[in-house]
């Protein structure tokens, strides 16, 4: 029996040679440097992946991943990303993705103790505590985690347009940022919001004068 790990090693071997059969210099291609026209910023959850669910191929989506796709100020590896995103591979299109029936959002709506991830869950708890309003009148819990999904979504695009890179790329014309949600039981994306609509709501105390 095959282990568990070397499966994924055997499943990379097979996929390498349907790769070169179908175009001989297909990784001689990917060599040169990456200039993926897309940041996709996205959720770790291992049924999500952005290159397969969009039908993109390796080279055209650059991929920061975390635990419901958050966007915080502190997080220096995603604002690592997201500077060498814009400023060096200049990317065209930010794409902030969440997913409906996101473990790390209906977690974030129980009282239990995880560990370390309680943390990063409190951010999304915030969330919920400023729409609570709209949340508690949802009497289905499952409708109400779709709702908070898309709240969440939204919330982290303006986030992102709350960074100086970001503002500086918006500012030049050079960017767009997109929320979308995925749907697990169908397959399919919507967009959530987009970048005309996200500025508008960020208050102007979050917006620095561009130099």
């Amino acid at each position: 029996m095959i282990k568990s790990y070397n499966r994924l090693l055997e499943g990379n071997k097979k996929w390498a040679r349907e790769q070169v059969a179908k175009d001989p210099q297909y990784f001689e291609k990917l060599m040169p440097l990456q200039t993926p026209e897309y940041l996709w910023i996205g959720c770790s959850d291992s049924r999500v992946p952005a290159e397969t669910i969009t039908g993109a191929s390796p080279g055209d989506i650059f991929v920061h991943r975390n635990i419901a796709n958050l966007v915080v100020h502190t997080d220096l590896n995603l604002l690592s990303v997201l500077e060498y995103a814009v400023k060096i591979l200049k990317v065209k299109h930010i794409i902030l993705c969440g997913h409906y029936g996101c473990g790390g959002i209906k977690s974030s709506m129980e009282n239990i103790a995880y560990g370390y991830v309680d943390n990063w869950l409190r951010n999304i708890k915030e969330i919920y505590v400023r729409n609570a309003e709209e949340l508690d009148q949802i009497e289905d819990a499952d409708a109400r985690l779709c709702r908070l999904v898309e709240i969440n979504v939204v919330e982290q695009v303006r986030n992102l347009c709350k960074t100086k890179v970001v503002q500086h790329a918006l500012e030049k014309k050079s960017l767009q940022v997109h929320g979308w949600v995925y749907g697990m039981q169908d397959g399919v994306i919507k967009e959530l919001s987009h970048t005309d609509d996200t500025l508008k709501a960020v208050h102007p105390i979050f917006k620095y004068q561009i130099k």
